[in-house]
């Protein structure tokens, strides 16, 4: 769809990413997209610090993400799951008020991404990202095929340093500007 650029002459900055998975029904060895975004993000060089699962709660969800912002080593929030139109899908309820600034094209490109496998029915996704202080916070469907559209579509790239002509990476310095 977009044609990435990687400059390989850039020096390359492992980022530091938590993974949360949202569900009532999942435990850390049965979330296989929180599984699946782990091994994607190391195999790309950079570190899972923390991986965890929480249930369909606002409150406990935005511990796990408060918690998680406070440690100034980790640069990345991934979440999966609770991102549909349920009564307990609240993950976007959630984290969305906690947001200092919202990446509106994220989604945008997410659901570009998305319809490409699942067609129409991207619409039930309410995928979002933004900034929570100096760290970056994505949020996202549960399903192993969001998760990959997700980070093989923007993430992998918009989160890798060597990415031309501008990378998120290279803004990490100036998040705390006032």
């Amino acid at each position: 769809m977009f044609k990435a650029v990687l400059d390989d002459k850039e020096p390359f900055v492992p980022l530091k990413f938590a993974v949360l998975a949202v569900s009532d029904t999942r435990t850390l060895e049965t979330d296989t997209a929180g599984a699946l975004l782990k091994t994607m993000v190391e195999a790309d060089g950079h570190v899972c610090a923390v991986r965890a699962v929480c249930k369909d709660d606002r409150q406990e969800i935005r511990a796990h993400v408060q918690a998680w912002v406070a440690d100034p080593e980790i640069n990345v929030i991934l979440t999966t799951g609770g991102t549909g139109f349920s009564g307990r899908d609240v993950t976007p309820e959630a984290i969305e008020p906690l947001f200092d600034k919202r990446m509106e094209g994220f989604s945008v490109l997410f659901h570009m991404y998305s319809a490409n496998n699942v067609g129409t029915s991207t619409l039930q996704s309410r995928a979002t990202g933004g900034v929570i202080g100096t760290t970056y916070v994505f949020v996202l469907p549960g399903s192993r095929g969001a998760v990959r559209d997700a980070w093989e579509g923007i993430l992998r790239y918009q989160l890798s340093s060597q990415h031309t002509p501008c990378n998120l990476v290279e803004l990490l310095p100036r998040l705390n500007e006032k």
